[in-house]
């Protein structure tokens, strides 16, 4: 009798247990993405502009397993967000993360092996921050990744260097073009964005 009361508690404990207590933290997905994005950063096989087009393939693909980009897209608009149709949510998620690609990857590809530093991650909820640096040049860089639990997986929707929000950036640069050409001038601007990188004319 004893021995199925025990049984029973084991059972009624692991069944009983919050789902939180299964997933794994921040910082623990967050090294993975980071991990192969640097490994493809360093890889001499992908270096140079004749591999220009695969290095951005591989480097998407690895980003894409740990960030929301349709959540940081979201958060860019603001209320805008609420009263645009899902086909125009698409579509504007998707020149972003050109836009992103663009910009970002294109400074990315400047890396030579700088080391990254985790150093702490803070958990409220289903949201989270992951504390890192980046040594350049013996220069410690505050990066901060803001994450989301989303079907029990952390991904990231901001990012937060030596101060500067990702999202805020883009949202105060967004906010007087949408006050003055709505949401189809600021899709304008960014496809125009977009088209002036891929002709080689793009400013980062």
């Amino acid at each position: 009798m004893k021995v199925r009361t025990v049984v029973l508690f084991f059972l009624l404990s692991v069944f009983l247990c919050p789902v939180g207590h299964a997933v794994e933290s921040p910082m623990a997905q967050l090294k993975p993405t980071l991990k192969s994005l640097t490994d493809l950063l360093s890889d001499e096989r992908l270096k140079g502009d004749a591999h220009r087009a695969e290095r951005r393939s591989k480097i998407m693909e690895a980003i894409n397993v740990g960030f929301d980009f349709e959540e940081m897209s979201k958060r860019i608009l603001g209320r805008t967000w609420q009263e645009i149709s899902a086909e125009e949510r698409e579509l504007f998620t998707r020149q972003m993360i050109k836009l992103l690609e663009n910009i970002y990857v294109g400074k990315l590809e400047s890396y030579s092996g700088q080391q990254i530093d985790f150093l702490e991650e803070r958990v409220k909820g289903k949201r989270a921050q992951v504390s890192t640096t980046i040594d350049n040049q013996g220069a410690k860089i505050p990066v901060h990744y803001v994450l989301n639990l989303t079907d029990s997986k952390w991904m990231v929707y901001d990012i937060n260097i030596e101060g500067v929000s990702l999202v805020g950036n883009y949202r105060e640069q967004f906010k007087s073009i949408l006050r003055t050409d709505k949401f189809a001038g600021l899709m304008k601007v960014i496809e125009e964005k977009n088209r002036s990188f891929e002709k080689g004319k793009g400013s980062l």
